[in-house]
């Protein structure tokens, strides 16, 4: 009986990648979640002072995954973004829709990126070399593993945000909320911390 390649379990343990990808893909599907049952108008508005909105998280995403697990290893995708073009992006143009980007273009189009990332990963593996050019040129070589574990910790990240600028359209919470408590047990809650919070007003 032939046992496992030494040097695979070495670089990627076993495991590994279905993890990562499993991480990516409920973050993924988290951050799409947050925009059902929402008006064209609350998931496009800017929630925080710095402009945080649902629609351009989705936008900004999927800009990421073709980015990092697409053209920097290697693998272009035959989408091209015309805010990478134009060189818009510098300018945070990922960050919000247009009023011409309709919500099936970009979900459609975040969707397509996951495709093509998922390609990527099941065919590169972790080891794959990976240049990023954006990056400052003494760090711009690196493997798809790195650009892997950066893509899962920048969506998960983007899917609190989403969850909590949803939370403020229309006090839909997490997808923990009602495991936690009903409505009165949350108002409980949010009571103690108020409580607290107010001893130092």
């Amino acid at each position: 009986m032939v046992g496992p390649n030494l040097a695979d379990m070495v670089h990627d343990p076993p495991g590994l990648t279905a993890d990562l990808h499993r991480y990516l893909q409920e973050a993924r599907e988290r951050v799409v979640a947050s925009l059902d049952g929402l008006t064209e108008y609350d998931i496009r508005r800017p929630l925080t002072p710095t402009g945080t909105n649902l629609l351009g998280l989705v936008k900004h995403l999927a800009g990421n995954e073709l980015g990092y697990l697409g053209d920097s290893v290697g693998r272009p995708s035959p989408v091209r973004l015309p805010w990478v073009e134009d060189g818009s992006i510098w300018d945070s143009a990922d960050m919000w829709a247009t009023v011409e980007e309709t919500t099936d273009y970009l979900v459609g189009l975040y969707r397509s990126a996951w495709k093509h990332a998922d390609e990527s990963i099941d065919e590169l593996g972790l080891d794959a070399p990976a240049r990023v050019s954006w990056w400052p040129e003494d760090r711009r070589e690196t493997t798809l593993g790195a650009l892997l574990v950066r893509v899962v910790a920048e969506t998960a990240q983007h899917a609190g945000h989403a969850d909590i600028v949803r939370e403020l359209i229309d006090g839909r919470a997490g997808r923990d909320h009602d495991e936690m408590g009903d409505a009165d047990w949350w108002s409980r809650y949010v009571g103690r911390i108020q409580h607290a919070a107010d001893q130092y007003h």
